[in-house]
């Protein structure tokens, strides 16, 4: 098994948390793994992507231009990597943040409503969790358990009270992204 994994959107979404914390998981499951952020100088507001590479065997390079999977949680994104999923690959995007759907064919398009399903429960900080339990419904790449673990790692202490709320988001995620 090996998946190539883009994770793309606005600097503040979760976007890198999301891919540490989805490289971690494949660590603690001894599985190689890559974790490649990129993000323009802004802090939150401005681009940002991350590349993860979760595989049984041994990794190559984390460079790619092709992707397996794309998570792309804004329009400029979606301009910029929905071309670049492999035929047969899968894009989840979150319809918050596109205006203009994903139009390819030759691909598996998902729609996920986390930053809205965020906001409806009130744990709009999860929004990044409610797009990775949406993932690891289609990918399951790693194991709850293993994201969890994660979680108590990447996190600092005083926010670990958070983590059955990461949790529950986790499942929101996978109740509710939808083929397109």
């Amino acid at each position: 098994m090996k998946q190539e994994i883009i994770i793309a959107g606005f600097g503040g979404q979760g976007v890198l948390s999301m891919g540490k914390i989805l490289a971690y998981s494949g660590l603690m499951e001894n599985k190689e793994v890559t974790w490649m952020p990129a993000y323009g100088p802004e802090q939150r507001g401005g681009t940002a992507n991350v590349t993860v590479i979760v595989s049984d065997e041994r990794i190559s390079s984390p460079i790619l231009s092709q992707y397996d999977t794309a998570i792309i949680l804004n329009q400029p994104s979606l301009a910029k990597f929905e071309n670049k999923v492999k035929p047969g690959g899968i894009l989840i995007y979150d319809g918050y943040g596109i205006i203009e759907p994903p139009t390819r064919k030759d691909i598996q398009i998902y729609r996920i409503d986390a930053m809205d399903a965020a906001n409806e429960r009130g744990i709009a900080k999860t929004f990044n969790m409610i797009v990775l339990g949406g993932l690891l419904k289609l990918r399951p790449v790693v194991a709850i358990e293993s994201v969890l673990k994660a979680l108590r790692k990447t996190l600092p202490e005083r926010h670990h009270h958070l983590i059955p709320v990461n949790e529950e988001a986790i499942h929101i995620g996978m109740e509710i992204i939808k083929p397109q």
